[in-house]
C-alpha cells in the first residue's frame, strides 16, 4: 500500500495582535494516507464506512461476492469425496491382495517341502510361484494407483487453498486505526481486483513538514524532540512534543509559499517533525516548531 500526504497550502502564522512569532521554523501538519483497494471482483455487498468516521484496525471496510468462488469450492468438496471413495477401494483391494499372498505363500513353502521329498511336482510348484509374482504385481500397480490419487489430492486441496484464500480477500479489513478521508465505492456496486475502495489516513501521529536554512541545520538533530505549537484559536499557542524523524540530505530551492525564520534563502532543507495528536491537530493546519 502506498503511501501519499495530504496536500495542504503553507499559511503563515501571524496572528493578528500577537506580533511576529519567535518560531524557528514553519509549515502544516500532513498525515499518512493509504487507498485501500479491492483484493477481488464482483459486487460489493457490504460497505457501511462513510467519509470521516473512525475504523479500528481489523474492521470490516467492504466485502465482495463471493457466491461463484464457494461454489467452485463445493465442486470440488464432492471431486475429493470421489478421490477418497478411490482411495477406500484401492485399499480394500490391496488387503484382499495381501491376503491372497499370505495364503498363497502358506501352501507355497508347503509345496517346496513336498517337493523335495518328490511328494509334489514341479509344475505344482512353479504354479504357485506364477501365482505369487502376479499378486506382487497387482499389489505394486495398486500402490501405483494410490500415489496417482494422493497427488490428485495434493492438486485438489492447492486448488482449495487458492478459493479459500480467494474468499478471504473478498473482506477488505482496515490495517490500523485510521479515519476515512475519501470513500470511491458503495455496496451494490461492482468493483474490480486493485480498484480504490477507501482512501484513510493515520490521524494519530501527525508530520509537520518544515524548512530550515543551513545556518538552522546545527540546532536540528534527528530523534530530538522539540516544541511545536499551533493557534489555539485566541491569541496564544497550544504546545506539543515533536520528534524530529527525517531531515533532508540535500538541499532544495526555497518553495515559494514557504517563509524561514530570516529573510527568504536560496536553499533549504525539509525537516519532518512527527506529533502525536490528541485529535486537535488537522491536515493542512499551520504548525510552527521551535528548536532552542
Amino acid at each position: 500500500m502506498k503511501k501519499l500526504l495530504i496536500p495542504a497550502l503553507i499559511l503563515l502564522v501571524c496572528g493578528c495582535g500577537r506580533g511576529e512569532s519567535n518560531a524557528d521554523a514553519w509549515g502544516t501538519f500532513e498525515a499518512d494516507e493509504v487507498t485501500i483497494s479491492s483484493e477481488s471482483s464482483g459486487r460489493i455487498i457490504v460497505m457501511d464506512v462513510t467519509e470521516g468516521s473512525l475504523v479500528a484496525g481489523g474492521a470490516v471496510i467492504a466485502v465482495t461476492d463471493t457466491t461463484m468462488t464457494v461454489l467452485q469450492r463445493a465442486e470440488l468438496d464432492a471431486v475429493t469425496a470421489q478421490a477418497q471413495a478411490r482411495l477406500a477401494g484401492i485399499a480394500a483391494q490391496d488387503a484382499i491382495i495381501q491376503q491372497q499372498i499370505a495364503n498363497i505363500s502358506v501352501n507355497l513353502e508347503r509345496t517346496r517341502r513336498m517337493h523335495a521329498d518328490g511328494a509334489a511336482t514341479q509344475k505344482q510348484l512353479d504354479d504357485l510361484t506364477g501365482q505369487m509374482e502376479v499378486l506382487r504385481r497387482q499389489a505394486e500397480a495398486n500402490n501405483t494407483q494410490r500415489r496417482a490419487v494422493a497427488a490428485e489430492m495434493k492438486g485438489i486441496e492447492a486448488k482449495r487453498a487458492l478459493l479459500n484464500e480467494q474468499i478471504a480477500r473478498s473482506t477488505v479489513r482496515a490495517p490500523f486505526d485510521a479515519t476515512v478521508i475519501q470513500k470511491y465505492a458503495s455496496a451494490y456496486e461492482v468493483t474490480a481486483a486493485g480498484k480504490p475502495l477507501v482512501k484513510i489516513a493515520d490521524m494519530k501521529t501527525m508530520k509537520l513538514k518544515v524548512w530550515v536554512s543551513g545556518a538552522q541545520l546545527a540546532d536540528v538533530k534527528t530523534g530530538a524532540t522539540y516544541t511545536v505549537r499551533i493557534d489555539d484559536g485566541g491569541k496564544g499557542f497550544r504546545n506539543f512534543d515533536g520528534t524530529v524523524t527525517h531531515i533532508a540530505e540535500k538541499a532544495e530551492f526555497t518553495p515559494k509559499i514557504i517563509q524561514t525564520k530570516e529573510e527568504r534563502v536560496n536553499l533549504v532543507y525539509a525537516v519532518t517533525i512527527a506529533v502525536a495528536n490528541d485529535g486537535s491537530i488537522k491536515a493542512g493546519m499551520p504548525g510552527e516548531a521551535i528548536f532552542q
